[in-house]
């Protein structure tokens, strides 16, 4: 293990690249990253840092997007078979199919979509801004997509109405009711945090619905000494990490996401070797996505 991680430290230097894991990635990939984080804010690094060579680790619409703001980089996919279903689930075919049947709709698309998807949208969002997003839409008629839970959680924060497009993240939908409280009996002291891509009856049990960044921040800032949390196992690497001094308990232990796991650091190795796999997205597509994109970086500027 430990040569593997020099090889790594040592082609990163070599290539001038620099490692990026999301929060759900396996253990030892997110300890040889120089930034963990989620999606957006992960793009967010690629575009602002000063490396040649972007190595992202997570799934495929997570490194078209870093591509589309970081151009002239070279994003690298270790995995290139990483998807998401959910992301997957809208296509920009679809899209445009509830644009004709809604003339005059705002689409909101949340980031986990593809460039072809973001190039029809009016703006992104992320879990974190959706309900401030909406918020500033309020009276005009919105089409979310693709996420039904997370378009539902935060249209009823938001006090909106909107066409929500039944699309849904297979990890998070996993997570029920009877499982959070199951981990409430086990563990009475214990807050509940779920992500908002969760079925609304965990979301309605939950003390916090937070994104991954937002439960990061929490568990830092929080009293609590134990907390239960909703969504994909991986964070909790990172959450107990960073509060040694925390208790935090997974609602569900096989709320795994295949497709996060599929990165390894031998895969990381070989990405730097062969610079593999390299994401590209079409100037025409990546020009209009990056509008949406930009739209929604403005909001998150002004958090």
């Amino acid at each position: 293990m430990d040569s593997l991680i020099e090889k790594i430290q040592k082609l990163k230097k070599e290539r001038n690249a620099v490692i990026l894991a999301h929060n759900y990635q396996l253990s030892e990939v997110q300890d040889i990253a120089d930034f963990t984080g989620d999606s957006l804010d992960l793009s967010r690094r690629a575009a602002q840092s000063d490396a040649a060579v972007i190595v992202f680790c997570g799934v495929h619409f997570m490194a078209e997007t870093a591509a589309i703001l970081a151009p002239g980089k070279k994003v690298l996919l270790p995995e290139k078979n990483a998807g998401c279903p959910m992301a997957d689930m809208i296509t920009a075919a679809k899209l445009r199919e509830l644009k004709k049947e809604n003339p005059g709709a705002l689409v909101v698309s949340y980031v986990n979509t593809t460039a072809e998807v973001k190039a029809e949208t009016d703006i992104c969002c992320t879990s974190a801004n959706a309900e401030k997003i909406l918020r500033t839409l309020s009276g005009r008629k919105v089409i979310f997509v693709p996420d039904r839970n997370l378009g539902s959680y935060a249209s009823s924060k938001a006090g909106c109405e909107m066409i929500i497009y039944d699309g849904y993240c297979h990890v998070h939908s996993r997570i029920l009711a009877q499982h959070i409280k199951d981990a409430k009996h086990k563990h009475p002291k214990a807050e509940v945090v779920a992500h908002p891509e969760c079925n609304p009856d965990v979301s309605a049990l939950a003390d916090k619905v937070l994104s991954t960044s937002g439960m990061l921040e929490y568990a830092a800032s929080s009293k609590s000494s134990e907390m239960i949390i909703a969504t994909e196992t991986g964070i909790l690497h990172r959450l107990r990490k960073e509060n040694p001094l925390k208790k935090f308990y997974p609602a569900l232990e096989l709320a795994v996401c295949s497709n996060m796991k599929k990165t390894s650091l031998e895969k990381v190795l070989w990405a730097l070797e062969e610079m593999r796999y390299e994401i590209k997205v079409d100037p025409v597509i990546a020009e209009k996505a990056k509008i949406s994109i930009d739209k929604m970086l403005e909001y998150s500027r002004s958090e």
